[in-house]
């Protein structure tokens, strides 16, 4: 028997807004509140909402041996308390069913792994903590932004606890080798790692309303006749998507939630599948091998690389000149510049500036606010100078020490004191300079 995993991302930045050169200075609000909500509430009643009720009634009928897992970042989470509780009120029902598992990620959904360790480490700190205070489970599973795994960052996740984490199937790094079997991280072994099958996920995701696909339509027969294709060796498929998939990517005029309906039944019934959560695969089977990865990569495009988010000079200025001003935001701690300092990392951002699909339009323009990558740019850096000037002059103001701060009245203070003393003095002489002098003849 296979075992089928399945993951949903769910994610959603905040837009900035059109932030001039000559706002600096004068606002330090930088957030499009109508978009942010507007977009939110859209995804809202066409995906979040329809999708969790009908994973609701699967996961609670009676006998119902389907499972599936979710990663939710922190952003979003500050988004549906603001904007639309309801759509976090009804992921909490969907883990009181005790059938749903919701992963550790990078509280941001940030690209934190790739320059910085230790912020990397208090963001997926920040967001099991969160997890658990939503939804009464601490993680053991991590996930990270954009699946982007390498040996480094899988060891630092081995060292905070996990026991497994997520990352892409790629062709270049498996080779001849099979994304459906579970494998180990080649510097710490301990951390399992499993591998998305891409070919399947998309088929869903990517492929389900494609005309000109030969496989289209795909049917719920058809692709459980995939899923249990005899001579196909592993021991779990894992299906990784985006959870806007349902409704957002693909329209419900699709017919992707009748399909999501009906593939856990059918699949059940063939006794040749199971469904398990990725901690669950992480529990039931041993690695098979090592995955020797020395250089990030993702999920993200044919390259799988990361050159989405990083793979430009404007990309990379920007994403340096954030993580520069790191220390200085720790050190201020003040909630407004933390709250921005977080969603001014999200993974988004940067990709709003890529330049690799501008020249033929791409379908990656769809969620794009910017019309150039030279605008998206432009706004971000804008918005950053500002904040890293509000940065700097809350930094200069917390590192004078209270016995600085007595110590310097004191001498201004004191030079003001000399400085009178001084004024007085030479008033005193020229004044007696200009006296008329005394007649002294005889």
């Amino acid at each position: 028997m296979k075992s089928i995993c399945i993951y949903f991302q769910v994610h959603q930045p905040y837009r900035l807004k059109k932030y001039r050169f000559f706002n600096m200075g004068k606002d330090h609000y930088y957030l499009e509140d109508l978009a942010n909500r507007s977009i939110l509430r859209k995804v809202a009643e066409r995906c979040y909402l329809p999708m969790n009720e009908l994973l609701l009634k699967q996961l609670k009928k009676k006998g119902s041996a389907y499972k599936v897992s979710f990663s939710i970042s922190g952003i979003a989470i500050e988004q549906f308390k603001e904007y639309a509780l309801e759509v976090l009120e009804s992921f909490k029902a969907l883990a009181k069913t005790g059938k749903v598992e919701f992963l550790a990620e990078t509280y941001s959904h940030s690209l934190a792994s790739l320059c910085c360790k230790d912020e990397f480490v208090t963001q997926v700190e920040r967001h099991s903590k969160l997890i658990e205070e939503e939804f009464g489970q601490r993680p053991t599973v991590f996930r990270n932004t954009e699946l982007i795994y390498s040996d480094e960052i899988g060891s630092w996740v081995a060292d905070m606890g996990y026991k497994a984490m997520l990352a892409e199937g790629a062709k270049h790094i498996l080779g001849w080798k099979s994304p459906d079997f579970v494998y180990a991280n080649d510097i710490n072994p301990r951390l399992k790692l499993l591998l998305r099958n891409f070919k399947l996920s998309d088929d869903i995701a990517f492929r389900f309303s494609d005309r000109d696909w030969g496989e289209w339509p795909l049917t719920v027969d058809k692709y459980v006749d995939w899923l249990t294709l005899e001579g196909v060796p592993g021991d779990v498929i894992n299906l990784f998507m985006d959870y806007e998939t349902f409704g957002e990517h693909q329209w419900a005029e699709t017919g992707i939630f009748e399909f999501m309906k009906y593939l856990p039944e059918q699949a059940l019934k063939t006794k040749k599948l199971e469904f398990l959560t990725p901690s669950e695969v992480a529990d039931k089977y041993q690695p098979v091998s090592v995955l020797h990865t020395p250089h990030p990569f993702s999920w993200a495009d044919e390259e799988r690389d990361v050159t989405a988010w990083l793979g430009n000079e404007l990309q990379n200025e920007a994403f340096h000149n954030l993580y520069d001003l790191r220390e200085r935001v720790h050190a201020v701690n003040d909630p407004n510049l933390n709250h921005v300092w977080d969603f001014l990392q999200t993974s988004d951002h940067f990709y709003y500036m890529a330049t690799k699909w501008f020249s033929n339009g791409d379908v990656h323009s769809y969620f794009n606010p910017y019309d150039t990558p030279y605008e998206a740019f432009i706004n971000y850096m804008n918005v950053f100078s500002d904040f890293a000037r509000e940065v700097d002059l809350k930094y200069e103001q917390r590192m004078i020490s209270p016995q600085d701060a007595v110590e310097k009245v004191l001498t201004v203070k004191a030079a003001v004191k000399k400085a009178a003393v001084k004024k007085s003095s030479e008033k005193k002489t020229t004044e007696k300079k200009a006296a008329p002098k005394k007649n002294r003849g005889g």
